[in-house]
Order: C-alpha cells, then sequence, then structure tokens
C-alpha cells in the first residue's frame, strides 16, 4: 500500500523551535566556547543552510539531487566577484565585467545578488531537469555538478581556476551565520505549508493521483528547484565569507557527500530531520577532529589517522539506515504540544 501525501503540522512551533535550538548552541558558544568551537559552530550554521536549501526540493519531490553543492558554487563565487577589493580582481580576475572589477559592493546587497545567481541558473536549466523522474533526474543533477566544477576549474581570468580566489572580506560571525540560518528554516517551512509543497509532496507520494487532480508535477518540482537554488546559494556566500578564499573543489564531492548523508542521517522527509542531521554530523565531526589531533589517555596519546571524517560518517550513515531506515527522526517533524515539553509528530500517516 502507498502512503498518502504527507501532512505537515500547521504550527509555527517547528521553525520556532529548531530556531530555538540553533540560537542556544550559538549563546552558549559565544558565552563559553574557545575560538575554535565558534569556527566549527559556524561551519555547522553554514551547514543548516545548505542541507536546508536541499531538503526544499529533495525532501518535498522525493528526488535525490548531487547537484545543490554547485548552486552553493555559483553563490560562492557571486559573492567574490561583487566584494573582493578592485585591485586584486584586475590582478587575479581581470576577465570580468568591467562593472565589477571597478567596484566593490557592500555585503548584504552582494549576498542578495550572490544568492539569486544559482537562482535564475535553476530557472534556465530546471525545465529540462524536471522532465525526468527517479534515478534519471539523480544522475542529471550529478551531472550538472560536474559541469558546473568543470567551468569553474578552468575558467581561470573569471574564477581563477584550479588557484585558490583570495581577498574575500571575512565578514560571517556565529550571528550573521545564525541569521541567514533561522531564515533559511522559515523559507523552508512556509515552502512546505505552502499550496505548491503540499502539490509538491503530494505529487512525490501519488504522481498518478496528483495529476488527476490537476497538480502540474513540472511546475512544482520547478518552483521547489528554484528556491532551494536561491537557499543554497545563501550557503554558498556565507562559507565564502567565512573563509575569505575559495577553490572549486571546495564544492564538489566531499561536499556533497557530506550535505547528503546529513539529510539521510537526520531524515529526509522532514525539516526537523535536515537539521538535526547536521547538529548530529557536526558533533561527530568535532569530535573526529579532536581523536585525529590526539586524546591523552594516561600517559599515551590515542590518534585515528587523518582524513578519517568521510570513513566515519558513512559508517555511521550505515547504521542508523539499517536501524532506522527513515532517519533519527523517523520523517516526522518537532512540534509544541504542551506547556512542559516538545514532542516529534508525524509528517506523514502510517499505512
Amino acid at each position: 500500500m502507498t502512503r498518502a501525501p504527507s501532512i505537515m503540522a500547521k504550527t509555527v512551533s517547528t521553525p520556532l523551535i529548531l530556531i530555538a535550538i540553533l540560537a542556544a548552541i550559538a549563546i552558549a558558544v559565544d558565552a563559553f566556547g574557545s575560538g575554535p568551537l565558534a569556527r566549527t559552530v559556524i561551519e555547522m550554521l553554514i551547514r543548516v543552510v545548505l542541507v536546508v536549501g536541499i531538503w526544499i526540493f529533495v525532501g518535498n519531490s522525493g528526488i535525490i539531487s548531487f547537484g545543490h553543492v554547485g548552486f552553493m558554487c555559483l553563490g560562492a563565487y557571486a559573492a567574490a566577484w561583487l566584494t573582493i577589493p578592485p585591485m586584486l580582481k584586475q590582478i587575479s580576475l581581470r576577465g570580468l565585467p568591467e562593472f565589477l572589477l571597478e567596484n566593490q559592493f557592500p555585503f548584504w546587497p552582494s549576498a542578495l545578488a550572490a544568492s539569486l545567481l544559482p537562482a535564475v541558473f535553476a530557472l534556465i536549466l530546471g525545465p529540462v531537469l524536471m522532465r525526468l523522474a527517479g534515478i534519471a533526474a539523480s544522475i542529471a543533477t550529478f551531472a550538472m555538478l560536474a559541469v558546473i566544477n568543470t567551468v569553474y576549474s578552468n575558467w581561470s581570468t573569471v574564477t581563477g581556476g584550479t588557484s585558490s580566489v583570495i581577498g574575500i572580506p571575512t565578514v560571517t560571525d556565529v550571528w550573521i551565520a545564525l541569521g541567514m540560518a533561522s531564515g533559511a528554516i522559515v523559507i523552508a517551512w512556509l515552502y512546505a505549508i505552502s499550496r505548491s509543497g503540499l502539490a509538491l509532496r503530494a505529487a512525490r507520494d501519488e504522481a498518478i493521483a496528483a495529476q488527476a487532480s490537476g497538480v502540474n508535477i513540472e511546475r512544482e518540482r520547478l518552483i521547489a528547484f528554484v528556491l532551494s537554488a536561491f537557499v543554497c546559494g545563501a550557503a554558498g556566500v556565507l562559507y565564502a565569507h567565512f573563509l575569505g578564499i575559495i577553490t572549486p573543489d571546495a564544492f564538489f564531492l566531499t561536499a556533497t557527500f557530506v550535505a547528503l548523508s546529513m539529510l539521510v542521517v537526520g531524515g529526509i522527509n522532514s525539516l526537523s530531520g535536515a537539521v538535526i542531521g547536521v547538529v548530529f554530523i557536526s558533533v561527530i565531526i568535532q569530535l573526529l577532529r579532536w581523536m585525529e589531533r590526539g586524546v591523552q589517555v594516561g600517559e599515551t596519546t590515542v590518534a585515528i589517522p587523518s582524513g578519517a571524517q568521510e570513513i566515519a560518517i558513512g559508517l555511521v550513515m550505515i547504521v542508523i539506515l539499517i536501524f532506522r531506515p527513515a532517519g533519527l527522526l523517523g520523517n516526522r517533524e518537532i512540534v509544541w504540544t504542551s506547556r512542559r515539553e516538545p514532542r516529534v509528530a508525524r509528517t506523514q500517516p502510517a499505512e
């Protein structure tokens, strides 16, 4: 028996609880944490923006996308073009248009413009991709990622090629990252409870019935695709202004694997799962970093080999998929049901 279209809890409690969790982490680290730990939290919040952006499309359409990190790449490089000082651009990015070469724009207008670029790209490419479904659509999104990476790795006069683009103002702090992560959660939730979001989930669960009810599946997929590209582009903006340096390799297979792992571990059909998955995997990544540096046990220093993060994340994902195939939250949303404690609500009815 197939499932009926999923029903999202129509309450603002879910995004408020998720934002409160992230805010509590940010406040605690800002008050009591060290500099390296604060950087870890900023990285986590950037991943929240990215994974929530991926969820907008994947969670509502049911199509696994391997290409959304490419949108992050577009946003990051657009932010660099807009905010790097003209002197540096004229040396390393001399192929840019004149108005970009000669100007340096403020962060917030640049962030908006840079996030819009991948959305426009998705709007142009989406009508072709959204005709596909299942594995064909997933392979097409991976091909899109490969094309973006190849172009940006070789367009040396505009992207610097495989060389690092430097000079990006490092303005992303924990509060800017928290604000944009909160905004991404609100955007995702508003889309999920919108008519378009409900129609797309109906098409995800019962495509034939949805079409018979008048749902234009290609159009609904395109709306989610464009919106998710915008949010992923915003993640790229945060990333570029966090490190101050970017290369195309930062937006390829490793980033795709980690982002999708976070989504799958948390629960692919749940916004709460997307956020909790990021927090859970980020904690594991930080623990592995500490273990790579070595942990003192008596007079002995115990350390794991460098680069073991991907292996450990893969093992964690396998274990969770074995014992919790629907993810940590089981495709449910966290909702507030009483004055004392929140509970987890199903996003779709049981069979």
